[in-house]
């Protein structure tokens, strides 16, 4: 069973928000934005209260297979135009850049973008419009696994290497003949 297969979450709940929002210099200011504005997508920084992962959606997909195959499952996770964020603890970032820089097996690992202190990515809006676009790549983007705790488990660099390892390995060894692959996600 994989994440794909969960009832995935695409609403922030009050405590989700309420974590979201600390990441915030004025945390009480962006909740009265969401408050105002719940369908739009918003800025943050990251490094104060999570680190985020930036990577293509289809091995993004992959490495979430992964994090839910190995046990730990994984935190709030976006998808937004084409890519899937994965957030993190902070101080993982720059952590798995080295990682994959100094590690000789990460080179079959694709780009990825780590986002730490001092960066900033948007995320999805808190709510999701009715007729907000499906396809993946428009609109606002959508929640995965929405944040739903003002504390909620973040994986470490070291259990998203091993992830995003053996998620590239699965792409690269040729499919037994009795494996099917799994079906992409609708949306």
């Amino acid at each position: 069973m994989d994440i794909w297969t969960y009832q995935s979450v695409e609403y922030v709940t009050v405590a989700g928000e309420a974590w979201l929002a600390s990441a915030s210099e004025y945390p009480r200011s962006m909740r009265a934005l969401w408050h105002s504005r719940p369908w739009a997508p918003t800025v943050l920084p990251c490094g104060r209260v999570f680190d985020v992962i930036s990577m293509p959606a289809l091995f993004g997909r992959r490495v979430l297979d992964e994090l839910w195959a190995s046990g730990p499952g994984c935190g709030p996770v976006a998808s937004y135009r084409g890519r899937t964020l994965l957030f993190v603890q902070p101080g993982a970032a720059p952590r798995l850049r080295t990682l994959l820089a100094w590690e000789e097996w990460a080179r079959e690992v694709p780009p990825l973008l780590c986002h730490g202190r001092g960066d900033a990515v948007t995320v999805p809006p808190v709510q999701r419009l009715v007729d907000a676009p499906e396809s993946p790549g428009q609109g606002a983007g959508r929640w995965i696994v929405a944040p739903d705790g003002k504390e909620p488990w973040l994986p470490g660099a070291a259990v998203v290497l091993w992830a995003a390892v053996r998620a590239s390995r699965s792409t690269t060894a040729p499919a037994r003949q009795d494996e099917t692959p799994h079906p992409l996600p609708s949306a």
